[in-house]
């Protein structure tokens, strides 16, 4: 029976140099997986496996030496498991992310819940390259989200009560790295350009003067490969998820309209100049 090696790696399955077998690659959104999980891959990578795992850079759970005489065997012990393949190809891959706030002292998004609401919208979307989404949810950015297609970094839009404000400075010293706040006239005086809107100032207001919204950072056209290439952050933060979205799909829409082959965002980028593209993200941007 021929076999077809290009549907095998699509669906998850990587070819290994030695013949006839692959590395295996499950889908893992955000780098959380069940405890029951666990103990299903456990048992497939003995039984099928040399009884261990990879963890990859993106998060994801890759088990080696799957034989392709095994491969039916293995998709019917994947299911009984609850786990799923991963997708490789030129196609929207697993979401990575953080924890963010759900538990991160530091985080100003729930990263874990948004990258499942964008893999569930996006996963597996035929395109002309890869497409990768990375969430981190806040600006000590643990997930690298300059280094994604379409990376994005939870954030917190700073309000200011004046009238609130006694000039107790615990503003200025929770800004103290950044220096983005001062202390003039008794009053907290700001220099938005110094700004990385990880709400600390907000955290430390004791007196109601600061408060903060949810808001999402989005950078485009980052890759970390052969070229490396930092996103560009040409948006004003995102408060809404419904912009958020509108925005991811005019990413998508433009990419898969204007791409060559196995031409990742960025390349697209630079062949057809960057005016288009901000063009139709500020659109949707400018939608809501």
């Amino acid at each position: 029976m021929e076999v077809d090696y290009a549907a095998l790696k699509a669906s998850g399955f990587m070819p290994q140099k030695q013949r006839d077998t692959f590395s295996m690659r499950l889908r893992v959104v955000g780098g959380t997986v069940t405890a029951d999980q666990l103990i299903a891959i456990k048992a497939i990578a003995e039984k099928f496996g040399r009884g261990y795992i990879h963890l990859t850079s993106r998060q994801g759970v890759e088990i080696p030496y799957i034989k392709l005489k095994d491969i039916e065997r293995v998709k019917t012990a994947l299911e009984e498991g609850g786990l799923s393949l991963g997708a490789s190809g030129p196609r929207v891959r697993t979401v990575t992310a953080c924890q963010g706030g759900r538990c991160c002292p530091s985080g100003c998004i729930d990263a874990l819940k948004l990258a499942k609401k964008i893999d569930k919208r996006y996963y597996g979307r035929n395109l002309p390259h890869k497409f990768k989404f990375g969430v981190t949810g806040c600006p000590n950015n643990c997930l690298k989200a300059e280094e994604n297609d379409f990376g994005v970094k939870g954030a917190t839009v700073r309000e200011f009560d004046a009238s609130k404000c006694v000039g107790c400075g615990l503003c200025a010293k929770a800004c103290a790295r950044r220096k983005a706040i001062a202390i003039e006239s008794k009053k907290a005086v700001f220099d938005d350009s110094k700004c990385c809107y990880c709400g600390k100032c907000v955290k430390a207001c004791r007196v109601g003067a600061l408060t903060g919204r949810q808001a999402y950072r989005v950078f485009f056209g980052g890759v970390f490969g052969n070229d490396v290439v930092k996103g560009r952050d040409i948006l004003p933060p995102i408060t809404d998820e419904k912009t958020l979205f509108r925005v991811a799909d005019a990413a998508l829409k433009y990419f898969a309209e204007n791409a060559q082959p196995k031409e990742r965002l960025v390349k697209t980028l630079d062949r057809l100049g960057w005016n288009d593209f901000i063009a139709a993200v500020r659109k949707a941007y400018e939608e809501g």
